[in-house]
């Protein structure tokens, strides 16, 4: 089987706070470092009152911190809102205390709301220049040369893997252009999954990162003892995607028996197209959902994100997609 790794947004639940969520996802980190996951991502997002990882940079050094081999990185880092050097100053202090084990992975989406994206000070026209500010990342994590008017300290000669993320073709071209891994965000956008994936792979250029190209995709988990047990966990992920659609975002609600009570079958039909990537069940379940899923993309790795109320359900669900990964004959 293919290495797994996890997605984080440190989920603030109802009746918790962003201190509590945050220690969880440290938790959640030693836990899965011990299981044997490669890495332990954390993402960018503004003005979500369920996420408590929006200061990316921040929380990435708690983990890593916290932690010993994994790596841990950004999955990712929205790079419209912020200067080039600004980033390569942060994840060069990030790789200077922990060495080896710093990812990455830049995103071009504002990551939140058109007014949040304003009071980012993001102009209509930020994205346009993703390829470019990519690229001046890139060389401020390059050794210095003589001369060299503006220079990333910490930053500089520092060996931070760059990752493009995207749920569009357009990161796929990016990334195949810049010989650089790319990591497709399949858990909240399936439709462009295969397609972006395919010329990713036709369109790649060796670089100086890499020479030959390197996918991951992204799968949303809830594994349980039973079936029934994690269909209801996965509840909570629902009601999350269908209050952000109703344009009322909130904490992360616990599990309901039936989604019926509140969200209409437009919306249930929705959110099976939305999170049509999921492997959600007992052992028995997962595993089929997960071998299905790998086959057919074909990726390097996989990622795993687990939006699940109650945290030791949570690590249960790690748990047990690990032992998947280890059984005798997964490859």
């Amino acid at each position: 089987m293919v290495p797994f790794s996890v997605l984080d947004l440190a989920p603030i639940v109802q009746g918790s706070d962003a201190s509590q969520a945050l220690r969880n996802s440290l938790d959640l980190a030693r836990h899965v470092e011990g299981w044997g996951y490669r890495r332990f991502w954390l993402a960018e997002h503004h003005n979500m009152p369920g996420i408590a990882s929006s200061a990316t940079a921040v929380a990435i050094g708690y983990v890593a911190g916290g932690t010993r081999t994994i790596r841990v990185g950004s999955g990712g880092v929205m790079l419209p809102n912020h200067a080039p050097l600004l980033i390569a100053e942060q994840f060069g202090t990030l790789a200077a205390l922990y060495p080896g084990r710093i990812d990455l992975g830049l995103g071009r989406a504002p990551g939140t709301d058109p007014v949040t994206t304003h009071a980012l000070r993001r102009g209509p026209a930020s994205a346009d220049t993703f390829p470019d500010d990519v690229q001046e990342l890139q060389g401020y994590f390059r050794p210095a040369v003589p001369g060299q008017a503006v220079r990333a300290v910490p930053g500089e000669g520092q060996d931070v893997p760059l990752w493009v993320l995207g749920s569009s073709t357009y990161g796929a071209r990016l990334a195949a252009a810049l010989g650089l891994p790319y990591a497709f965000a399949s858990h909240f956008a399936p439709d462009a999954l295969l397609t972006a994936l395919d010329l990713y792979r036709s369109e790649f250029q060796p670089s100086d990162q890499l020479d030959r190209p390197y996918a991951m995709a992204v799968l949303n988990l809830v594994a349980a003892d039973t079936d029934a047990e994690a269909r209801r966990l996965f509840t909570s992920l629902q009601q999350q995607f269908v209050s952000l659609r109703r344009g009322t975002p909130g904490q992360l609600a616990p599990p309901i028996d039936d989604l019926g009570e509140i969200a209409s079958p437009a919306e249930r039909a929705a959110l099976a197209h939305t999170l049509a990537y999921s492997a959600v069940g007992g052992i028995d379940e997962v595993r089929r959902a997960i071998r299905i899923f790998v086959e057919r993309t074909g990726i390097d790795e996989l990622m795993l994100s687990s939006h699940v109320y109650d945290h030791a359900a949570r690590l249960r669900s790690f748990e047990l997609a690990a032992q998947l990964r280890d059984e005798p004959g997964a490859d």
